[in-house]
């Protein structure tokens, strides 16, 4: 008699009418279909795209000639030193707010995770209008637009510096600590000579990231008005806009983003491969 389920001469091979694909071919398959769809899809955007259109709209040499030098010595400059004075700032406060949030003092961990939890939670824009418009109303005071430009990128970047910071120092071995306390250094001279430096190194790529988020929002110090000599790239670049009716002085201005922020961006890349080989 034959068993259930079995046919004479035959074993438990594959499904009748072909073979399954194995798992290296589905993988080939799937890569063909990506490919196949990335072949369409620039094929259509070359047939239907009027490319005299997109060469006046995006590639007028004649509009791009005329935003040099000032695209430079301006507007580039300024996003830089917008940018220098917030991280600087905001560096200075990250710290402070961390070592207050990992302090044995309860007010002090309150005030930093209040301050931290209230700018994380915030958009830039509002903080950059409160200072340039609300605080001066408030207080009858006058500040100079680099002096809000630094408040505004700091105040917003020192809280998330705050957290980085806090958790590079938390990375740094107690054995540290302790081992510099039976040298006989104070709490706060450990902290300073031992810790603070070893924190540094560890938190170095993210803070060059916060970097780069920083010179992405100088943009936002549009709102404030900006006189000609005042403005970065975002606003250069909008005013030209208007001018020439051409996204040409866009496209420059975003080039010009991409000088600062891809040089930053190899710059982590180099200092997490670096941190990664040392640990």
């Amino acid at each position: 008699m034959k068993e259930p389920g079995k046919e004479s001469g035959r074993g438990p091979g594959p499904a009748r009418g072909g073979r399954s694909l194995t798992r290296r071919q589905r993988a080939k398959l799937a890569r063909g279909a990506q490919y196949g769809a990335l072949a369409a899809a620039a094929a259509a955007v070359g047939l239907l795209a009027d490319w005299g259109e997109v060469k006046d709209a995006f590639f007028n040499l004649d509009v791009a000639r005329d935003q040099f030098p000032e695209v430079i010595t301006t507007a580039l400059v300024n996003t830089v030193t917008y940018t220098a004075l917030g991280f600087a700032f905001g560096l200075a406060l990250g710290l402070l707010l961390a070592l207050m949030k990992l302090s044995s003092v309860p007010p002090n961990r309150w005030l930093a995770t209040t301050y931290i939890e209230f700018f994380r939670g915030v958009p830039a824009l509002l903080v950059f209008i409160a200072l340039g418009y609300g605080v001066p109303l408030a207080f009858q005071v006058n500040m100079n637009l680099y002096v809000t430009a630094m408040l505004a990128l700091g105040l917003v970047g020192g809280a998330y510096m705050a957290e980085t910071i806090r958790a590079g120092i938390q990375a740094v071995p107690k054995g540290q600590v302790e081992a510099a306390r039976s040298l006989g250094m104070s709490q706060t001279r450990a902290m300073v000579s031992i810790v603070i430096p070893q924190a540094f190194r560890i938190v170095l790529p993210p803070l060059t990231n916060e970097l780069i988020l920083l010179t992405k929002d100088s943009s936002l110090v549009y709102v404030l008005g900006l006189a000609t000599d005042e403005k970065e790239l975002t606003k250069f670049g909008r005013d030209a806009l208007n001018d020439n009716l051409s996204l040409t002085p866009i496209l420059v201005a975003g080039l010009c983003y991409l000088i600062i922020t891809i040089p930053l961006g190899h710059l982590v890349r180099r200092l997490e491969a670096k941190a990664a080989k040392a640990r």
